[in-house]
C-alpha cells in the first residue's frame, strides 16, 4: 500500500484531539492504560456506572499538558454514552480567559453549555431565576441582550463574548455575582441539573454527566490579594465546584499535585486526583520499557496505515522510516509525551517531505527543538535537572513545580508509585552534562 505523505502529515496533527466515538479518530487511538499504572478511565467511568450511577460525583483529572487527557476524556465520553447517560463535554478555553478565571465563570459556562447540550435532545428549561438575574445583569452591563427573546445559552454565549474581550466589564460583572454565588449553584442544580435529570430519565437515559476539559491550563498568575489562581479555584473554591447535583469531570493544573494546599484540595472534593502520566519509554532504573516503546512505535504507524492491524504494520515499517531503529530514536526522545511525539514527527514529515523519512532529518528536528526549549531554560532550572536527573524525584518547591508546568520533567507511573524524569531532549543538551560552559 502506497503512502500518501500529505495524509500522513494531516494525520499528525499535534493539536487535533482524537473523538473516539468517530470511526475513522478510533483508528488511530492507541490505548496506554497497560503501561500508565492503571486504567483511570476505567476507574472514572465505574465510579459513575457501578458504585454511584443515582449519587452526584465529582473527580478530578490532572497530567501534563498534551500527554493525552482530551482523548481519553472523549474516550470516556464515548462509553459513557453507551452505556446510556447524556455526557456534556466541553473545552472551558473556549469559553473563558484561562489566564483569568473565577468560580463564576465556570458555573455560567457549565450552565450554557449543559443547557445548548440539553436543546439538543428536545429538553428545554425555563430557570426562572437565571432569567430574572440576568435581566438584571443585561442592565447593570447596558448590554442590548433580551432574555425574553433568545434561549438561556445564546444569552450567556453572548455576556460571555463581551466580558471574554473587556477585563472591565468582566471584572464588574464578577463583583455583581459574586455574593449571588450560592443562589446561583442552587438554582442550576434545583431549576436545570434535578429537571434535566428527571427528564432525561423519562427519554431512558441514566443520568447526567458533565465533563469539563482545559481547566488544567490555568495560567498559575496571582490573584490581587497574591493567591494563585489555580489553588484560588481548586482549594479556596473547591467547595464551591464539587456543589452540582450531577456527575461532574473537572481537569485541573498538575501543579497543584505538587503544592502545600494538597491535603486541602483533596479534603474539598473529598476524591485524590486522578494524574494521567507519560508513556514510559524508559524504566526507572534506566532500561527500556519494551512494552511502551511497542505502543508508542503503533502510535506513529497507527497514522500511517489506520486500515492495518498492528502486525501488518510493523512489516510495512521500511515504507515509513528509512529504518527501525530510526523511529525508535523518535519515540525515546519524545519522552512518552503523545503531543511532543506527534510534534517531532509533524515537524520531521515537513522538514523532509520524502518516505522514507530519514535519521539525518530526525537528527535535525531533535536540534531544533533542543534548542528552542534550552532558551527558557535558566541557570538555576538547569541545576534543578540535574537534581532530578539523579534522584528521579521532585518537591513542592516552586522551582520543581515551574519545570513540571514547563515540561522540563516527566512524571512516570509504575508498581514502585510515580517517579520523575527530565525531558529527553533536555538530556543530551552539554549545558545538563557540563560539557558547554555558561
Amino acid at each position: 500500500m502506497k503512502l500518501d505523505l500529505r495524509q500522513f502529515f494531516q494525520a499528525t496533527n499535534p493539536s487535533r484531539t482524537l473523538a473516539v466515538e468517530n470511526d475513522e479518530d478510533l483508528k488511530y487511538y492507541i490505548d496506554f492504560s497497560s503501561v500508565r499504572g492503571g486504567n483511570l478511565i476505567k476507574e472514572l467511568k465505574d465510579n459513575i456506572t457501578f458504585f454511584c450511577p443515582d449519587e452526584p460525583t465529582c473527580d478530578l483529572f490532572t497530567g501534563h499538558i498534551g500527554c493525552g487527557k482530551s482523548t481519553e476524556l472523549r474516550r470516556l465520553e464515548a462509553e459513557l454514552k453507551q452505556e446510556g447517560f447524556h455526557v456534556v463535554y466541553f473545552e472551558s478555553s473556549q469559553d473563558m480567559e484561562m489566564v483569568d478565571v473565577d468560580v463564576g465563570d465556570i458555573l455560567l459556562a457549565i450552565t450554557r453549555r449543559v443547557s445548548e447540550s440539553l436543546q439538543g435532545v428536545n429538553i428545554s428549561l425555563q430557570p426562572g431565576y437565571f432569567k430574572n438575574l440576568f435581566s438584571e445583569v443585561t442592565e447593570f452591563l447596558q448590554t442590548p441582550v433580551s432574555f425574553s427573546d433568545v434561549s438561556l445559552s445564546v444569552g450567556i454565549a453572548s455576556i460571555s463574548t463581551q466580558i471574554q474581550g473587556s477585563p472591565k466589564t468582566r471584572d464588574k460583572l464578577r463583583g455583581y455575582l459574586e455574593p449571588r454565588t450560592k443562589g446561583m449553584i442552587d438554582a442550576i442544580n434545583q431549576e436545570i441539573l434535578e429537571t434535566a435529570i428527571q427528564r432525561l430519565k423519562q427519554q431512558g437515559k441514566k443520568g447526567l454527566v458533565v465533563i469539563i476539559d482545559n481547566l488544567d491550563r490555568l495560567e498559575s498568575s496571582l490573584k490581587p490579594w497574591g493567591r494563585s489562581q489555580p489553588e484560588y479555584l481548586f482549594v479556596d473554591r473547591g467547595e464551591q465546584l464539587r456543589q452540582l447535583n450531577c456527575h461532574v469531570i473537572y481537569t485541573m493544573p498538575l501543579a497543584l499535585m505538587f503544592s502545600n494546599e494538597l491535603g486541602r484540595l483533596t479534603s474539598r472534593f473529598g476524591v485524590d486526583p486522578k494524574v494521567l502520566p507519560m508513556v514510559p519509554v524508559q524504566l526507572r532504573n534506566g532500561e527500556v520499557g519494551q512494552e511502551g516503546m511497542a505502543l508508542m512505535r503503533q502510535m506513529a504507524l497507527a497514522r500511517a496505515f489506520p486500515d492495518m492491524t498492528p502486525e501488518q504494520r510493523l512489516k510495512s515499517i521500511n515504507d515509513v522510516f528509512d529504518q527501525p531503529e530510526t523511529l525508535d530514536r523518535l519515540c525515546q526522545i519524545s519522552g512518552g509525551h503523545v503531543r511532543e511525539f506527534l510534534r517531532l514527527l509533524n515537524d520531521w514529515i515537513k522538514k523532509d517531505r520524502n518516505l522514507p523519512l530519514s535519521r539525518e532529518g530526525l537528527e535535525k528536528v531533535i536540534t531544533a527543538r533542543r534548542n528552542q526549549v534550552s532558551l527558557a531554560i535558566t541557570d538555576d532550572e538547569w541545576d534543578l535537572l540535574r537534581q532530578v536527573q539523579e534522584r528521579k524525584q521532585t518537591s513542592g518547591d516552586q522551582g520543581y513545580r515551574v519545570l513540571i508546568r514547563s515540561m522540563f520533567v516527566y512524571e512516570y507511573r509504575d508498581s514502585e508509585g510515580s517517579w520523575f524524569e527530565i525531558n529527553p531532549i533536555l538530556a543530551e543538551s552539554g549545558k545538563l552534562t557540563g560539557s558547554e560552559s555558561f
